[in-house]
Protein backbone atom coordinates (compact mmCIF):
# COMPACT_ATOMS: atom_id res chain seq x y z
CA UNK A 1 0.00 0.00 0.00
CA UNK A 2 1.35 3.71 -0.76
CA UNK A 3 0.62 6.85 -0.08
CA UNK A 4 1.64 10.19 -0.05
CA UNK A 5 -0.94 12.19 1.92
CA UNK A 6 -3.26 11.60 4.43
CA UNK A 7 -4.86 8.06 4.87
CA UNK A 8 -8.70 7.44 6.19
CA UNK A 9 -10.06 4.01 7.14
CA UNK A 10 -14.02 4.39 6.47
CA UNK A 11 -16.05 1.22 8.17
CA UNK A 12 -19.49 -0.27 6.82
CA UNK A 13 -18.52 1.70 3.45
CA UNK A 14 -19.57 -0.23 0.86
CA UNK A 15 -23.08 1.63 0.57
CA UNK A 16 -24.91 4.67 1.93
CA UNK A 17 -23.55 7.14 4.02
CA UNK A 18 -20.09 5.28 4.39
CA UNK A 19 -19.59 4.87 0.76
CA UNK A 20 -20.34 8.45 0.04
CA UNK A 21 -18.05 9.30 2.79
CA UNK A 22 -15.37 7.50 2.04
CA UNK A 23 -15.95 9.03 -1.95
CA UNK A 24 -15.68 12.78 -0.92
CA UNK A 25 -12.48 12.08 1.33
CA UNK A 26 -10.90 10.24 -1.67
CA UNK A 27 -11.75 13.17 -3.64
CA UNK A 28 -9.54 15.68 -1.38
CA UNK A 29 -7.10 13.77 -2.13
CA UNK A 30 -6.99 11.25 0.70
CA UNK A 31 -5.96 7.50 0.31
CA UNK A 32 -9.30 5.51 1.88
CA UNK A 33 -9.20 2.38 3.26
CA UNK A 34 -12.97 1.12 2.44
CA UNK A 35 -13.99 -1.20 5.13
CA UNK A 36 -16.90 -3.55 4.33
CA UNK A 37 -18.05 -6.81 5.78
CA UNK A 38 -18.67 -8.17 2.21
CA UNK A 39 -15.15 -8.15 0.48
CA UNK A 40 -16.99 -8.25 -2.79
CA UNK A 41 -19.28 -5.81 -2.73
CA UNK A 42 -16.14 -3.96 -1.09
CA UNK A 43 -14.18 -4.45 -4.03
CA UNK A 44 -16.83 -3.42 -6.03
CA UNK A 45 -17.55 0.09 -4.91
CA UNK A 46 -13.76 0.48 -4.42
CA UNK A 47 -13.64 -0.31 -8.17
CA UNK A 48 -16.46 2.04 -9.03
CA UNK A 49 -14.33 4.89 -7.15
CA UNK A 50 -11.54 4.17 -8.66
CA UNK A 51 -12.24 5.25 -11.97
CA UNK A 52 -13.78 8.31 -10.67
CA UNK A 53 -9.82 8.63 -10.00
CA UNK A 54 -10.15 8.05 -6.09
CA UNK A 55 -7.12 6.52 -4.92
CA UNK A 56 -9.43 3.60 -2.61
CA UNK A 57 -8.67 0.53 -1.03
CA UNK A 58 -11.07 -2.43 -0.11
CA UNK A 59 -10.54 -4.13 3.08
CA UNK A 60 -12.64 -6.81 4.45
CA UNK A 61 -13.53 -5.40 7.86
CA UNK A 62 -16.02 -6.91 10.42
CA UNK A 63 -16.33 -4.67 12.92
CA UNK A 64 -17.52 -7.28 15.22
CA UNK A 65 -14.94 -9.63 14.33
CA UNK A 66 -11.87 -8.36 16.61
CA UNK A 67 -9.17 -10.46 14.09
CA UNK A 68 -10.99 -9.08 10.79
CA UNK A 69 -10.04 -5.53 12.56
CA UNK A 70 -6.29 -6.58 13.66
CA UNK A 71 -6.05 -7.70 10.20
CA UNK A 72 -6.57 -4.87 8.92
CA UNK A 73 -4.39 -2.82 11.71
CA UNK A 74 -1.51 -5.27 10.84
CA UNK A 75 -1.88 -3.93 7.12
CA UNK A 76 -1.65 -0.60 8.37
CA UNK A 77 1.15 -0.96 10.25
CA UNK A 78 3.05 -3.18 7.81
CA UNK A 79 2.63 -0.69 4.94
CA UNK A 80 2.36 2.51 6.23
CA UNK A 81 3.13 2.58 9.70
CA UNK A 82 0.28 5.40 10.89
CA UNK A 83 -3.59 6.05 10.51
CA UNK A 84 -4.76 9.69 9.98
CA UNK A 85 -8.97 9.75 9.80
CA UNK A 86 -10.57 7.08 11.35
CA UNK A 87 -14.76 7.05 10.71
CA UNK A 88 -16.79 4.45 12.87
CA UNK A 89 -19.79 4.60 10.34
CA UNK A 90 -20.91 0.75 10.13
CA UNK A 91 -24.07 0.67 11.99
CA UNK A 92 -27.29 -1.63 12.50
CA UNK A 93 -30.83 -1.43 13.22
CA UNK A 94 -33.67 -3.43 13.66
CA UNK A 95 -37.06 -2.74 14.22
CA UNK A 96 -39.04 -2.98 17.39
CA UNK A 97 -41.25 -0.95 19.39
CA UNK A 98 -39.95 -0.02 23.30
CA UNK A 99 -42.31 -2.99 24.54
CA UNK A 100 -41.41 -5.12 22.19
CA UNK A 101 -37.75 -4.85 22.43
CA UNK A 102 -35.62 -8.03 24.09
CA UNK A 103 -32.43 -7.82 25.90
CA UNK A 104 -31.35 -10.63 22.70
CA UNK A 105 -32.36 -7.13 19.98
CA UNK A 106 -30.48 -4.35 22.09
CA UNK A 107 -27.43 -6.89 22.38
CA UNK A 108 -27.18 -7.54 18.85
CA UNK A 109 -27.42 -3.41 18.02
CA UNK A 110 -24.91 -2.66 21.01
CA UNK A 111 -22.42 -5.36 19.35
CA UNK A 112 -22.40 -3.23 16.05
CA UNK A 113 -22.71 0.41 17.15
CA UNK A 114 -21.15 0.35 20.23
CA UNK A 115 -18.81 -2.51 20.59
CA UNK A 116 -17.96 -2.46 17.28
CA UNK A 117 -16.47 1.07 17.66
CA UNK A 118 -14.88 0.31 20.63
CA UNK A 119 -13.08 -2.41 19.10
CA UNK A 120 -12.06 -0.90 15.80
CA UNK A 121 -11.08 2.41 17.79
CA UNK A 122 -8.94 0.83 20.37
CA UNK A 123 -7.01 -1.44 17.75
CA UNK A 124 -6.35 1.70 16.06
CA UNK A 125 -5.10 3.90 18.52
CA UNK A 126 -1.39 3.23 17.87
CA UNK A 127 -1.49 4.14 14.56
CA UNK A 128 -3.23 7.09 15.22
CA UNK A 129 -1.25 8.72 17.80
CA UNK A 130 1.48 8.29 15.05
CA UNK A 131 -0.50 11.50 12.99
CA UNK A 132 0.54 14.59 12.66
CA UNK A 133 -3.05 15.42 12.68
CA UNK A 134 -5.37 12.44 13.96
CA UNK A 135 -9.46 12.88 13.48
CA UNK A 136 -12.11 9.95 14.49
CA UNK A 137 -15.45 10.86 13.96
CA UNK A 138 -18.08 8.51 14.84
CA UNK A 139 -21.31 8.85 12.99
CA UNK A 140 -24.43 8.66 15.52
CA UNK A 141 -28.03 10.23 14.55
CA UNK A 142 -29.81 13.15 15.84
CA UNK A 143 -32.30 10.77 17.28
CA UNK A 144 -29.69 9.77 20.29
CA UNK A 145 -30.11 13.27 21.20
CA UNK A 146 -31.64 13.04 25.18
CA UNK A 147 -32.69 16.42 25.63
CA UNK A 148 -34.44 16.46 22.00
CA UNK A 149 -36.04 13.30 23.03
CA UNK A 150 -36.97 14.44 26.16
CA UNK A 151 -38.51 17.80 24.91
CA UNK A 152 -40.67 15.75 22.83
CA UNK A 153 -39.30 17.06 19.27
CA UNK A 154 -40.55 15.70 16.45
CA UNK A 155 -37.54 13.91 15.01
CA UNK A 156 -38.05 12.23 11.20
CA UNK A 157 -38.06 8.73 11.11
CA UNK A 158 -39.60 5.39 12.68
CA UNK A 159 -40.04 6.77 16.04
CA UNK A 160 -41.94 4.35 17.80
CA UNK A 161 -39.55 1.06 16.69
CA UNK A 162 -36.12 2.62 17.29
CA UNK A 163 -35.59 2.43 21.40
CA UNK A 164 -32.56 0.01 20.08
CA UNK A 165 -31.01 1.89 17.60
CA UNK A 166 -31.23 5.09 19.70
CA UNK A 167 -30.15 3.78 23.20
CA UNK A 168 -27.00 2.44 21.23
CA UNK A 169 -26.24 5.78 19.41
CA UNK A 170 -26.91 8.03 22.81
CA UNK A 171 -24.28 5.49 24.34
CA UNK A 172 -21.59 6.05 21.46
CA UNK A 173 -22.31 9.78 22.10
CA UNK A 174 -21.07 9.12 25.71
CA UNK A 175 -18.26 7.03 24.15
CA UNK A 176 -16.85 10.31 21.82
CA UNK A 177 -17.33 11.77 25.25
CA UNK A 178 -15.17 9.84 27.32
CA UNK A 179 -12.65 9.57 24.67
CA UNK A 180 -12.37 13.07 24.24
CA UNK A 181 -11.63 13.60 28.08
CA UNK A 182 -9.20 10.50 28.15
CA UNK A 183 -7.33 11.97 25.20
CA UNK A 184 -6.99 15.58 26.45
CA UNK A 185 -5.43 13.92 29.90
CA UNK A 186 -3.00 11.77 27.55
CA UNK A 187 0.15 13.16 26.40
CA UNK A 188 0.53 10.05 23.97
CA UNK A 189 -3.04 11.16 22.45
CA UNK A 190 -3.60 14.53 23.30
CA UNK A 191 -3.43 15.61 19.82
CA UNK A 192 -6.38 13.27 18.66
CA UNK A 193 -9.91 14.61 18.05
CA UNK A 194 -12.86 12.95 18.42
CA UNK A 195 -16.30 14.16 17.70
CA UNK A 196 -20.18 12.44 17.04
CA UNK A 197 -21.56 13.27 13.48
CA UNK A 198 -25.18 13.36 12.60
CA UNK A 199 -25.85 13.13 8.63
CA UNK A 200 -29.80 13.67 9.69
CA UNK A 201 -32.39 11.95 8.16
CA UNK A 202 -30.96 10.46 5.23
CA UNK A 203 -32.23 8.40 2.44
CA UNK A 204 -30.35 5.07 2.43
CA UNK A 205 -31.20 1.24 2.77
CA UNK A 206 -31.54 1.41 6.49
CA UNK A 207 -34.42 3.53 6.28
CA UNK A 208 -35.63 1.73 2.71
CA UNK A 209 -34.52 5.69 1.22
CA UNK A 210 -37.42 7.31 3.25
CA UNK A 211 -35.01 9.80 3.95
CA UNK A 212 -35.06 13.26 2.51
CA UNK A 213 -31.44 13.92 2.32
CA UNK A 214 -29.16 12.48 -0.25
CA UNK A 215 -26.37 11.24 1.20
CA UNK A 216 -24.34 13.86 -0.36
CA UNK A 217 -26.03 15.82 1.91
CA UNK A 218 -25.60 13.96 5.08
CA UNK A 219 -22.16 12.45 4.78
CA UNK A 220 -20.59 16.04 4.38
CA UNK A 221 -20.85 16.73 8.45
CA UNK A 222 -18.49 13.44 8.33
CA UNK A 223 -15.86 14.86 6.32
CA UNK A 224 -15.90 18.36 8.03
CA UNK A 225 -15.30 16.57 11.07
CA UNK A 226 -12.58 14.00 9.58
CA UNK A 227 -10.93 16.95 8.01
CA UNK A 228 -10.68 19.72 10.98
CA UNK A 229 -7.89 22.13 11.31
CA UNK A 230 -5.81 22.30 14.26
CA UNK A 231 -8.27 24.83 16.42
CA UNK A 232 -11.48 22.70 15.27
CA UNK A 233 -13.26 21.35 18.44
CA UNK A 234 -13.14 17.66 19.91
CA UNK A 235 -15.36 15.81 21.98
CA UNK A 236 -18.66 17.12 20.56
CA UNK A 237 -21.84 16.27 18.61
CA UNK A 238 -22.48 17.87 15.27
CA UNK A 239 -24.63 18.23 12.20
CA UNK A 240 -24.43 20.32 9.50
CA UNK A 241 -25.88 22.96 11.18
CA UNK A 242 -23.87 23.07 13.99
CA UNK A 243 -23.69 21.46 17.05
CA UNK A 244 -26.87 18.84 18.14
CA UNK A 245 -27.37 19.05 22.12
CA UNK A 246 -26.67 15.62 23.96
Amino acid sequence: MAATGEVALVTGANRGIGRETARQLAHQGITVLLGSRDPGRGAAVAAELAAEGAHVVAVPLDVTDPESVSAVARQLDDGLGRLDILVNNAGAFQPATALATTAPVLRELFEVNLFGVVTVTQAMLPLLARSTAPRIVNVSSTTASLTLTADGADLPGDADVRMAYTCAKAALNMLTIQYARAFRHDPEHAHVKINSATPGYTATDMNAFRGTRPVSDGARIIVDLATLPADGPTGGFFGDRGPVPW
